[in-house]
């Protein structure tokens, strides 16, 4: 277990650093940089264009981006993650208390898509063919096809605006209800289709077969049979929408104002303010690795004849 560790986390650096070299490359194409935002109009002025030059040198952003991509990772190897160009507040500190909101978010939006995912494809499964099974695909099927901001605004008009169960601004938990559940519900849809699909074929086996002709209960039949034999596929899809969660996070934080990362890369990219956009990036990178590693060590515990590292 220990060695498939250190290998596995040993495999995620040359990971992340290519996806650092790919954002700092796409970055160096971008014509413009956070201090040309700050001072647009301006740099004809003399003070102002020798203001900007300061803050060009203090950053770096004078220097060829191999040179600040490799002062960048130095930095990370000393526990740096820089400091912002717009704000002059460090990045750390900008991205602490907005890391965990967007943990918050995430983690409650995949409580509600396992739940209601797994609900449906359970339902679907077990009355294949029947209007049940109708009705639970066609609402997977409508939840992976409706965009984010409008599922968003839709949770809003008919929640908050006709229903008037959850107002519009919310403070403390209630805030995150709306959130949750739009972000939930969007990734409730394909989680609810690969449960059936894995459930249906474990249903159709021999043994499931064998325990229905010896008596026992559909209920007993689905829970202690069926369901741990479908986990796996289950499991891999959670460990894979957590990146997708992450990613749909952004948009639904802008929707409903949530202060989370996501939020905070969209006003860094309107900023052009690359060292908070670099470490968003980096954050949310690092989060889906040790998920997919969690979901790793998780197959080893639904079914012990998987071994951790076998080829």
């Amino acid at each position: 277990m220990i060695a498939y560790l250190l290998r596995r986390l040993a495999a995620t650096v040359p990971v992340v650093l290519g996806i650092l070299l790919a954002t700092f490359a796409i970055q160096a194409a971008i014509p413009t940089d956070a201090v040309s935002a700050m001072f647009q109009g301006q740099l004809s002025d003399n003070e102002a264009a020798e203001a900007a030059a300061m803050l060009r040198e203090r950053y770096k952003l004078d220097r060829p981006w191999p040179e600040r991509f490799a002062h960048y990772v130095h930095q990370l190897a000393h526990g740096d993650l820089g400091e912002s160009v717009r704000t002059r507040e460090p990045v750390a500190d900008e991205i602490g208390w907005r890391y965990l909101n967007t943990l918050k978010l995430t983690a409650a939006a995949l409580v509600v898509a396992v739940l209601l995912g797994l609900g449906l494809g359970l339902l679907a499964a077990w009355r294949r063919g029947s209007w049940l099974d109708l009705a639970a695909t066609s609402l997977s099927l409508a939840g992976a096809s409706i965009p984010g901001f409008v599922a968003g605004l839709l949770m809003v008009l008919v929640f908050a605006v006709w229903l008037r169960w959850v107002p519009v601004l919310a403070d403390g938990w209630r805030s995150l209800i709306l959130p949750a559940l739009t972000l939930g519900l969007i990734e409730a849809a394909p989680l609810a289709r690969v449960a059936r699909s894995a459930m249906i074929e474990v249903l159709g086996s021999d043994f499931i077969r064998a325990a229905r002709a010896k008596g026992m209960t559909e209920w007993a039949l689905l829970t202690r049979h069926a369901l741990p034999n479908a986990l796996l596929a289950v499991v891999t899809l959670v460990g894979l929408q957590v990146g997708s969660l992450l990613g749909g996070a952004f948009i639904i934080e802008v929707v409903f104002g949530w202060p989370g990362i996501g939020e905070l890369a969209v006003q860094a990219i309107q900023w052009r303010d690359f060292t908070i956009t670099q470490a968003v990036i980096l954050i949310g990178a690092l989060t889906y690795v040790a998920v997919n590693l969690v979901v790793d060590l998780m197959y080893a515990l639904i079914d012990p004849r998987i071994e951790l590292g076998a080829a």
